[in-house]
């Protein structure tokens, strides 16, 4: 299988994607969110671009009889009126078991919401790459990690999370990977501690800022959830 690595939501070639499995990682922290939400029971989480969008479809699901939370962040920072910040920590079992949660976030729900035109679309974090792994080991299409990256800028956090797969993946199966992708592997055997190399990363500073410590040792977890939640094109939302 080719192996190639998308560094940033603003990188992201539609066209690209096409015919592809595309593998979207915001480790700090919408995908580590998602996977944590749909391991805890989320009936599924509908990614969306903006807080206007959000707030319709949560009135639009209303009007079917359906009852969603609202999840996210702006600058990291919970927006007014949502039930959730964009915290993994927060979606526990007993407040989201069997629910919908709308989520958007600054970079991870863009970067989803970009990767329409791939083939298949998985939802990636340290805490689930084991299991993502296991999903792609067999594939033959060609693998997409696309990074949401900070702000439309690389993110040291989502790459190394994008080397510790493919190194994975290179233990499991023949791999043929670009520049970009060959870096990202060596970028994480030589620095296996995930929290020393992330620390340098701007995102990772942010979040320190906030006092998010406990977000980002529960994020750099490795192979906690077996689950790998994947975009479903026809409800536009993610599921188990």
């Amino acid at each position: 299988m080719n192996i190639d690595v998308i560094i940033s939501a603003n990188h992201i070639n539609e066209e690209y994607l096409k015919n592809k499995i595309v593998v979207v990682i915001d480790m700090l922290r919408a995908t580590s969110v998602i996977a944590t939400a749909i391991n805890n029971g989320a009936k599924e989480v509908i990614p969306i671009l903006t807080v206007e969008e959000a707030l319709k479809k949560k009135e639009e699901l209303k009007a079917n009889g359906i009852e969603a939370l609202l999840g996210g962040e702006r600058k990291a920072v919970k927006i007014d009126g949502f039930d959730f910040t964009n915290s993994p920590l927060e979606y526990t079992k007993e407040k989201i078991e069997g629910k919908t949660i709308i989520l958007t976030t600054t970079n991870g729900t863009r970067a989803i919401n970009l990767s329409k035109k791939a083939k298949k679309i998985l939802i990636a974090s340290m805490l689930n790459a084991r299991a993502v792994v296991d999903a792609l080991k067999n594939e033959k299409e060609d693998i997409i990690f696309i990074n949401a990256g900070t702000n439309g800028e690389f993110s040291m956090d989502d790459y190394i999370c994008s080397g510790y797969m493919i190194s994975l993946l290179c233990r499991e199966t023949c791999c043929n990977l670009s520049d970009i992708s060959k870096t990202a592997k060596i970028i994480y055997e030589n620095n296996i501690n995930i929290i020393d190399f992330i620390k340098e990363a701007k995102h990772y500073n942010i979040l320190k800022s906030l006092n998010l410590e406990n977000d980002l040792y529960y994020c750099i977890k490795k192979d906690i959830i077996k689950i790998v939640p994947y975009f479903n094109k026809y409800k536009n939302s993610i599921e188990k």
